[in-house]
């Protein structure tokens, strides 16, 4: 067995309820980590919990709200977090490895190819990978979204066969079980549909449990690029050798997607759009359908301020992200020429491609 597998834990299932470290779980985990270990599975860890670790220990009664607050507890807390992996694995011979990132790692190519070789060299030589958003450094107060976000774009970076999201509750299910005893749990979902997204709740309600949101969103990543997702519960020794055979306390996202080559993932996953392009019902079905280039004649906005070769959005006629693509033209000339037909972009401009973005450097994610 030679699969490589993503492992993500939040932070309510490392730390106590009131702040700092929970010891005999992460000793837990790392004994369900080791099981995987042993069948020849090729691990990375992602991990939340330095800010929750470090509060008590910096001097805060309670978890900080300020942002510079959060990253000094949590430049405390990843020291914390990783000396108790370390102590935790070191019994079983296996040696912990710090990679902390930012979406700007990914966002960056050659970055995000960095973080890359250094997670397979780790892996290689036999050590477990845990990756951790840089919070001391990080701008926006949510960034991953739990690490959610953070695990799925990890393992499609370094192609996994599987990312195990391990949350309080066993699933997704068809209402909170916790209030509702009718509630029915999704064992396998295949296509993450608006309605799986009712289910799971959004902002404002009171029906998603475990921050459910978030995980679906994660679980589409990882799908898209051909990685199947688990959202469940591990708590008892087996468990996570469960989720992964597939009989796991939760809900998998199955996929039918090959892996997107790098480009393609860094495009639909990691780049940051500078424009949004809005197009009309035509160019959609060609996008979306035909699997046709964008053409001048099918825009019908534009938004934004950008050049030839930076990453765009495209919106469809109903307002929804229909993907994104790399464009051709700068943000002046397309909307000089949106709406034009060919024959007319050709007489106006002197354009290196007619195509507003080509079929080559795009990629749906609708």
């Amino acid at each position: 067995m030679n699969q490589r597998i993503v492992v993500k834990i939040g932070s309510s299932s490392l730390t106590s309820e009131h702040g700092g470290l929970n010891k005999n779980q992460i000793k837990y985990y790392a004994h369900e980590l080791k099981s995987l270990i042993d069948l020849g599975l090729q691990v990375v860890l992602v991990t939340s919990g330095a800010v929750a670790a470090g509060f008590r220990a910096i001097g805060y009664e309670t978890r900080p709200k300020q942002l510079h607050e959060k990253q000094a507890a949590a430049a405390v807390g990843q020291a914390l977090l990783m000396q108790a992996y370390q102590e935790s694995l070191q019994p079983y011979g296996i040696t912990a490895a710090q990679i902390l990132l930012t979406r700007q790692d990914f966002a960056n190519r050659k970055r995000g190819h960095n973080a890359h070789m250094t997670i397979e060299e780790l892996l290689k030589q036999g050590m477990i990978p845990i990756v951790n958003e840089n919070d001391t450094v990080s701008v926006d107060e949510l960034k991953f979204g739990d690490n959610d976000t953070l695990s799925a774009l990890v393992a499609n970076l370094v192609h996994a066969e599987s990312v195990i999201i391990i949350t309080d509750t066993d699933g997704l299910y068809t209402a909170d079980p916790r209030s509702n005893p009718d509630a029915r749990r999704f064992e396998r979902i295949e296509q993450i549909t608006d309605q799986i997204y009712a289910y799971a709740g959004g902002a404002g309600t009171s029906v998603g449990t475990g921050g459910m949101r978030s995980k679906l969103d994660a679980a589409r990543i990882a799908m898209r690029g051909g990685v199947r997702a688990f959202v469940g519960r591990v708590h008892e020794t087996g468990d996570l050798l469960q989720a992964v055979n597939g009989s796991g306390k939760g809900t998998y996202f199955e996929t039918q997607l090959h892996s997107l080559p790098v480009k393609k993932q860094w495009l639909g996953f990691h780049s940051t759009p500078l424009g949004r392009i809005s197009v009309d019902e035509g160019a959609e079905h060609a996008l979306l359908i035909k699997g046709s280039s964008l053409l001048p004649a099918g825009i019908t906005d534009v938004h934004g301020q950008f050049h030839p070769g930076d990453v765009v959005e495209v919106i469809g006629v109903d307002g929804r992200l229909i993907g994104r693509g790399i464009v051709n033209y700068d943000c002046a000339q397309l909307r000089k020429v949106a709406g034009w037909s060919t024959a007319e972009v050709l007489m106006a401009l002197e354009v290196a491609r007619i195509e507003v973005i080509h079929r080559d450097e795009w990629v749906t994610l609708r």
